[in-house]
Formats: C-alpha cells, structure tokens, sequence
C-alpha cells in the first residue's frame, strides 16, 4: 500500500460497494483495517463476493422481485454491476485467502468443508473488541462479525466465536452439495517457489510452496541458496471434485480446536478483506434474542443458479441497538450466475 498509495486502494473499495470510508482512512492504517467508521457485515460481504465473482461486483438486494396474487409483477430488483478486477486477479486472491483455511499455521483451520474450496479471512481488532470472520466457497459467501455493543474485550477459550458461527452456519449449509474447487484462469501460472530465499525453487530446495502469477508477472531470479536444476512452471489443475453428502461428519473436531497463539501488537488492527457471476439477494433466514442478553442476526442471500466465491477485510467496531448485548451478524450471498 507505501507502494500503490492508500488513495488506490480506497479507489477499489468504494467499486466494491464500501461507502463509509472518510479522509481520515486515507493512510497506511488502511491496510490493517485501521477505520474511523468500520464497515459493515453486509458491504463486507459485497465485497468479499466480488474477489468470488471473478472480480465483478453486484450491489446486494433483499428481494428480486414483488408480485400481485394474480401474478403481476409489481416490482423487479435493479442491482448495480461493474467489473472492478480481472478473473486472474480474483483467482490469485482466491488462493491466497485458501491460506488461513488450509496452511500449518492458519487461523481459520476450523472452517475446512469436505470436499469443497474454502477461502477465509479472521479478523481481531484491538484489545479484542471484535471479531470477524470472512469466507466463501464455490457456492456461497459469508461474514460474520462478533462484538459488545460497548467495545469490551472477547474471550472466548482461545477461540474466534465469529469463526464458529461461520463454520456451523457454512458447513450445513453446504451438505448434501456436490464437490466444488476453485477454477483457475489458463493464463494464471503456478511458479514453484524456494521458502527461504522467496526465488524460483531447485531441486535442491527443501521447503518449497506453489505461487500463483499473473501473465508477464512470474519471478525470474532462482534460488541461489540451495543447488540444483531449476523446477519448471507448476500449473497446478483444478482439484477433482467429489461428491459431498454428508459435510458436516468429522467437522467437530476442527471446530473446537483451540486458535494459534499471536502475538499482538496494541497499536495495531488487524483486519481480513475474496466462480461465476453472482447475483446478491439478501434473505433474513434468522433473528433471535434470547434471554441470556445474545443477539444472533443471520443473514443469507439467496440467488439464481451455479456457483461463485468471495473472502474478507476487518475494520473496526460494527454497532447494533441492544446495548450491554453480546452481538453477532452473519451476512451471506448464494455465489450465483446473473
């Protein structure tokens, strides 16, 4: 962001549908979710659902359309579209956001779905006054933000309650769906690259991992760490895609796993900001108050036909009306064709 100024990335923002950024956000805190006025679980997952739409994004509804009893049609939704990045690009972002999800040390390990792809984002601000979860899957995007109406730390057994609405809510959601991975782009490259030196890996490197790189944009440079021959391109292909019938089975147990232990920094927010088209309409499937002082809003957008994906940024604080209630929102899109 030092490099592409923070003016850029708020210019790719706003073409994502976040409309609460001030002149004050115009700073290098962008980049950790450092926000005067946050942002919210639903244009977060506008957002994250245009990284899953192949880089466009489409402006969130609640309905598609109102009908008379006879049938006369009274109202028709009219959703904004605009390709804001490319597919390569949005593929890149796919994969990097498999991260949290997927590596040794990710902070989103609990949100495995058998069978399907899943991109994740966890998010913590200061003192842990809040906390968020972003992610998708080839068929569907959510966000989950957990907080106290008045900021007060959450602890919660070394785990992310954001995370585990997430999963729970996702992972049934998605049982009985067939298999589903992330396609990527022919003209996005694989390049197998050396951990230690960040180069081009040879044979003679011993941890090694595969990066993803737009046309003209692969590494040149090989390792000069470790002998040996050079490993060519590694265009991985596309997982196969099993069948999934029962997603939920074995999923407990990654579930109450503990987080990884952080070290924090007190100055700093952190903050998580990601195959077809989707069309955003906004279902409210749950609402409950229960007598304990928890608030559970659950949103879920419905849409049309096929899959898509999308991932997440943090900000600060989201506010609801219960004060001295613990909150939680959960905001989702079906990844659909337009």
């Amino acid at each position: 962001m030092e490099d592409l100024k923070p003016k850029t990335s708020i210019k790719y923002l706003e073409k994502m549908g976040i409309t609460t950024l001030t002149e004050k956000d115009n700073g290098l805190p962008l980049s950790l979710g450092g926000l005067e006025k946050g942002i919210s679980p639903l244009q977060m997952t506008g957002a994250y659902a245009t990284i899953a739409n192949d880089g466009k994004y489409i402006e969130p509804t609640f309905y598609t359309k109102i009908e008379r009893k006879n049938g006369t049609t009274i109202i028709i939704a009219k959703q904004k579209s605009r390709q804001v990045f490319s597919k390569e690009t949005a593929y890149i972002l796919k994969e990097m956001l498999t991260e949290p999800v997927q590596g040794q040390n990710g902070t989103a390990t609990y949100c495995k779905i058998a069978g399907v792809d899943v991109a994740a984002k966890t998010g913590t601000t200061d003192e842990n006054y809040d906390r968020w979860l972003c992610g998708f899957t080839p068929y569907y995007t959510a966000v989950t933000w957990y907080g106290f109406d008045i900021s007060e730390s959450i602890n919660f057994n070394q785990r992310n309650p954001a995370g585990l609405l997430w999963v729970n809510v996702m992972s049934r959601i998605h049982s009985g769906l067939n298999g589903a991975t992330f396609e990527k782009p022919t003209s996005v490259t694989g390049v197998t690259i050396c951990a230690e030196t960040g180069k081009r890996a040879t044979t003679g490197c011993q941890h090694k991992y595969v990066e993803y790189f737009l046309p003209f944009t692969k590494p040149t440079e090989t390792c000069d760490k470790h002998k040996g021959q050079i490993l060519e391109n590694n265009n991985v292909e596309s997982k196969p895609k099993n069948n999934v019938t029962e997603v939920i089975k074995g999923i407990t147990e990654d579930i109450d796993a503990k987080e990884p232990t952080t070290i924090k920094d007190k100055n700093t927010n952190t903050t998580s900001s990601e195959n077809n088209e989707q069309k955003q309409n906004t279902s409210n499937k749950i609402n409950t108050n229960t007598n304990t002082n928890n608030t559970v809003n659950t949103t879920t957008n419905t849409q049309n036909t096929n899959s898509n994906k999308t991932n997440n940024t943090n900000s600060s604080s989201n506010k609801t009306n219960n004060t001295n209630n613990i909150s939680s929102n959960i905001t989702g899109t079906d990844n659909t064709t337009e």
